[in-house]
């Protein structure tokens, strides 16, 4: 009898979740391609020091963090000397996080969480803060490509809103990228994981680079797809890929779970 073979994951999060990634799949049962499609860098805007002054000296009502990422950057760029009386000044206000896993980071430096929405999303915490921040001061640190849907709609709902970009994403640009592609448009990748917009754009970028970028669509569409919540599956029907998974909750062990039920289903 031939020996079953494990499903092949390809993940593709930044280099800094790749060893954690791969650990989680490969007790989940996954064989794992991990090759990034996206990375991070530290930046700083003119909102900053507003941002760290506003929160040191007690003016904030709110402070969110749309990701663990927007609180390990925002930490890097105090001085290691103050960071003790910046985590004092955050358990002085009400720190809202987007979703589980950034509520445990949050955690493990020591930060008291008020509160997390329904939804773990931008719209999600609109909704969730809304009604609250009427004349209130919120600050917030994430990416430079965070949506305006988060600091639009405080802003509709009252709130007067600070917001800095404490880091950036880019494509990287190897080999390893290309040989992800190469590998998929060979049959040899059971499920993809995508965990954001910017990773389907930079996925099919490489993909049109191969001129592989029809190929890679039909590829797609005969695998597991999981996109980790609707903006970035919306952004893969954009390239007309069919979305097999989207976890209720936006967590990568979730997207996995996901996919797991998925092919056992079918199995």
């Amino acid at each position: 009898m031939a020996e079953k073979k494990e499903p092949v994951l390809a993940i593709m999060r930044p280099s800094v979740y790749k060893e954690e990634s791969v650990k989680l799949a490969v007790s989940m049962g996954f064989d794992v391609i991990a090759v990034p499609m996206i990375e991070l860098a530290g930046m700083q805007d003119s909102s900053f020091k507003p941002f760290f002054e506003q929160i040191a000296k007690k003016e904030a009502d709110y402070v969110i963090f749309t990701s663990a990422n927007g609180l390990d950057f925002t930490l890097k760029k105090i001085p290691y000397v103050m960071r003790d009386m910046f985590i004092e000044a955050l358990n002085n206000t009400n720190v809202i996080a987007i979703g589980p896993t950034t509520k445990k980071a949050l955690e493990e430096k020591g930060i008291k969480v008020m509160g997390m929405p329904g939804v773990y999303s931008s719209k999600g915490l609109v909704e969730y803060l809304c009604k609250d921040v009427k004349g209130k001061n919120v600050s917030m640190a994430r990416s430079v490509f965070g949506s305006t849907v988060l600091t639009e709609g405080l802003t509709r709902c009252g709130a007067n809103v600070l917001e800095t970009k404490v880091y950036g994403l880019f494509r990287p640009d190897g080999e390893e990228q290309k040989d992800l592609i190469r590998t998929a448009l060979d049959g040899k990748i059971t499920a993809f994981a995508f965990t954001s917009s910017m990773m389907v754009h930079n996925f099919f970028e490489v993909a049109r680079e191969l001129e592989a970028g029809d190929r890679i669509v039909q590829v797609l569409n005969g695998s597991i797809v999981a996109a980790i919540g609707l903006p970035t599956a919306e952004t893969l029907r954009g390239y007309n890929v069919n979305v097999s998974v989207i976890p209720e909750e936006y967590t990568f062990e979730e997207i996995l779970r996901k996919i797991k039920d998925l092919l056992s289903a079918c199995s």
